[in-house]
């Protein structure tokens, strides 16, 4: 039997996350955990390679932890939610909604363009305050550790039924039970106070069947993403350990912004666009789609620049 031909075809109704009795872990933050912990230890292997002193490891992990989850948050907000900041501005950067009710969400909007703003600030902050060497030298090793990163969370977003795609009748197809029933129906559809025992009664019990049953199949794009992700790992990850691409000042990062947006413009045909009415909003093109093309053109010109340019040791 060849597993790689099954369909999916499943219901995806999963629990939020591992629940200890005193807290819950949930499974999103898991994966960020994990994304940030590959990519220290990754970092930590370059600056060894490249005899950097590793007291100044630590600093690069909070730069780049503040600046990736403040520029995500920030670009899901203006590129895709803007009506928060006068609507709800309290829940741009606390994981609760206040309007029109009190309730907890957690940070379900990030946005991978944002992120790369701001990682791109971020280090050249980092740079300019504790590393001093070119800005592009940092930019073009931190890329490999954002490129393994952004393979977990998105996987993350799957676990969290968020960035679904457009419905198919395909193979691929998954119900995303919680991406059609908010935890507030859920609950009151089963009278369990407990969304997690609320959404599995529904799956579980024949009275649902029929609201179940409703719920269209979709692409899984957040896996899409994610495996396309895993290509662009491994192209940087082979290019600095296994070439001198490293002292081509700009061709890792460049090739990341490339790739890596070249990956979302291609899956962005399969998923659900995340604003309303803007499903072919320039060009036949979708928000995140218009978004990704100025990146892969600044892409383009440092992977161009770098390969015209005589090789350095890009320390100035």
């Amino acid at each position: 039997m060849n597993i790689l031909l099954l369909p999916l075809k499943i219901t995806w109704n999963p629990t939020s996350g591992l629940d200890l009795g005193f807290i819950t872990i949930h499974f999103y933050s898991l994966m960020f955990v994990v994304a940030f912990s590959i990519g220290f230890y990754l970092m930590k292997r370059m600056f060894i390679k490249e005899q950097i002193p590793l007291a100044k490891l630590d600093s690069l992990l909070i730069y780049a932890v503040v600046s990736i989850l403040v520029g995500a948050r920030l670009g899901h907000v203006l590129f895709y939610q803007t009506e928060l900041l006068w609507e709800d501005p309290l829940s741009v950067f606390l994981p609760f909604r206040f309007v029109p009710d009190f309730e907890f969400t957690g940070f379900r909007g990030l946005a991978s363009h944002g992120a790369a703003i701001a990682v791109i600030i971020g280090m050249w902050i980092y740079n300019k305050k504790v590393l001093h060497k070119s800005v592009l030298w940092i930019l073009d090793r931190v890329v490999i550790t954002t490129a393994s990163g952004a393979i977990f969370v998105r996987i993350g977003n799957f676990l969290n039924s968020e960035m679904v795609g457009k419905i198919t009748d395909g193979a691929l197809g998954i119900q995303f039970i919680q991406d059609e029933i908010s935890e507030r129906r859920a609950v009151s559809l089963t009278n369990i106070k407990a969304p997690a025992k609320a959404y599995q009664a529904l799956t579980n019990d024949p009275q649902f069947a029929e609201i179940i049953s409703a719920i269209p199949y979709r692409y899984p794009g957040q896996l899409m993403e994610s495996f396309g992700y895993v290509f662009v790992f491994i192209i940087l990850f082979v290019l600095y350990w296994k070439t001198n691409a490293s002292k081509k000042p700009g061709l890792l990062f460049g090739l990341f912004l490339l790739l890596l947006m070249t990956v979302r413009l291609i899956v962005e045909n399969f998923k659900r666009e995340q604003v309303e009415g803007r499903e072919d909003w320039i060009f036949n093109l979708n928000t995140g789609q218009v978004l990704s093309i100025p990146f892969i053109l600044i892409g383009l010109y440092f992977v161009f620049t770098a390969l015209t340019k005589k090789t350095t040791d890009a320390t100035s």
